[in-house]
């Protein structure tokens, strides 16, 4: 997964407002919600996050 490091600074989560980040599994293309109540974890698409509350998935 390619994501720009200034392009990751300015995601945040739909769902909470709280900042993203690359999901700590290695092999997934995945950006996680950092904020402890949401814990909802979006996929990356062609190098594209879909940041869809309805797509994303619980932790």
């Amino acid at each position: 997964m390619k994501i720009d490091d200034w392009l990751l600074d300015i995601l945040a989560c739909p769902a909470c407002k709280s900042p993203l980040r690359v999901a700590a599994d290695a092999d997934a293309d995945e950006l996680s919600c950092t904020s402890d109540t949401c814990g909802l974890i979006y996929p990356v698409r062609d190098d594209i996050p879909v940041l869809l509350v309805d797509e994303a998935r619980k932790v």
